[in-house]
């Protein structure tokens, strides 16, 4: 981890870097308060578009998509454009040797800071949580790397058809047993300990199933409930398990290939958008009409689900690549180059800090209850989770002002 000051992302030495870090900021804009905003938002006031914003900045509960779906997915999209724009250089300062030491030691740094960010080992086990975001990035990065250095790039291209296609026949095909292991009780809010054991859970000549896709009751929650370490969020299963992370590498490995497109020396910049805008709209519809037979679960991070976010994360990439590098209308993102320069200080930094609180200190009680009465019911509210976003942006922006970029 380097904290020593750097230079930040200067266009005249390389302009792809600023669309790919405004885009990382703004996804992680989202993340850092976007979901506040939008229980907030929908208090606010019951209008039409209020009500499809306030939508969209929430996930679906099951099956479906919706924009805040895909912030995740871009993240890891992100990844793996990141790891073409600095990968080669890696291997040609430290060769392959050095350059998957590197791979190495960073996947486990972050996946142990992400093990922190779950409250490391504040509990005891097994209330001590070994998956989540964090992790799945460790290692997805790890095996999309560890792949871009020793594949070609055609063994890429089928390493991730090979994930999708592996993914969906394993959950269409192995059986399983059939109990659903859905539970109104979620992990975070409790204890593992209320895990039933085992031998109790799945009876020996308990009926089996193969091919369904219910919550609780489908091969990937089955995984996670026996093999799956630790505390879980849903007790027996994680939205971040075992096996749905599978199909999350493939979702780095389509960043990889927008990486290659995007440092491609032989395509105009206004075809590479052209290009990134295309796939994405056929990563979507081949994703909708695969999620006729295998539905589009982001919590199960099924195959459908990752084409459709891919192909929404290719089409952001494209709207920023053309607007950041190619128009060069850059002022408008300082923001989100600010917070993609420090992602990971932001994400933590919400974590650690009660943001919230700090902000209802700021403008809640009588500020707030005067903004709901003057201008309009909701919008105190609206108003302290704006603050509450703010402050972390602020942050950041202290950060970037003084040339500091904390990195793995």
């Amino acid at each position: 981890m380097s904290t020593s000051p750097v230079s930040p992302p200067d266009a005249s030495v390389s302009p792809r870097l600023l669309s790919v870090d405004a885009l990382r900021g703004f996804d992680m804009f989202w993340i850092i308060g976007g979901e506040q905003v939008a229980k907030a938002l929908e208090k606010a006031g019951d209008g039409p578009l209020t009500s499809i914003v306030a939508t969209q900045l929430q996930h679906v509960e099951w099956d479906g998509f919706r924009f805040y779906d895909g912030i995740f997915p871009l993240f890891l999209f992100l990844i793996g454009v990141s790891i073409v724009l600095s990968m080669d250089r890696l291997i040609t300062t430290a060769g392959r040797r050095g350059a998957l030491t590197r791979i190495v030691r960073r996947s486990l740094l972050l996946f142990v800071i992400g093990v922190f960010y779950y409250g490391g080992l504040s509990q005891t086990w097994p209330d001590v949580q070994l998956s989540g975001v964090l992790p799945r990035i460790a290692l997805c990065y790890l095996a999309a790397a560890t792949l871009y250095l020793f594949l070609p790039r055609q063994g890429i291209v089928m390493a991730a058809v090979a994930c999708l296609a592996g993914y969906w026949a394993l959950l269409m095909f192995v059986p399983f047993p059939d109990v659903n292991l859905k539970h109104d009780t979620i992990g975070k809010k409790g204890s593992q300990s209320e895990a039933k054991p085992l031998a109790k859970l799945f009876p020996p000549g308990a009926p089996v199933a193969r091919g369904t896709f219910e919550e609780g009751r489908n091969l990937t929650h089955y995984v996670d409930a026996v093999w799956l370490p630790g505390k879980k969020r849903n007790l027996y299963y994680s939205s971040e398990g075992l096996l749905s992370t599978l199909p999350a590498v493939a979702t780095t490995l389509f960043g990889i290939m927008a990486g290659w497109l995007l440092t491609s020396s032989s395509i105009s910049d206004k075809r590479k958008v052209a290009l990134l805008l295309a796939a994405g709209a056929g990563g979507i519809v081949l994703g909708c009409l695969w999620g006729l037979q295998f539905p589009i679960i982001k919590r199960l991070w099924t195959s459908s689900f990752c084409l459709v976010a891919s192909g929404f994360s290719a089409m952001m990439l494209g709207m920023f690549y053309l607007l950041v590098d190619v128009w060069r209308r850059q002022r408008w993102c300082a923001p989100f180059l600010w917070i993609g320069s420090n992602a990971l200080v932001a994400y933590l930094a919400v974590n650690l800090v009660d943001f919230p609180a700090i902000a209802a200190r700021l403008g809640g009680g009588n500020v707030q209850a005067f903004l709901d009465a003057y201008l309009a019911k909701g919008i105190g509210g609206l108003a302290v989770a704006l603050l509450g976003l703010l402050l972390p942006v602020l942050l950041v922006r202290f950060l970037y002002q003084r040339k500091i970029f904390i990195r793995l």
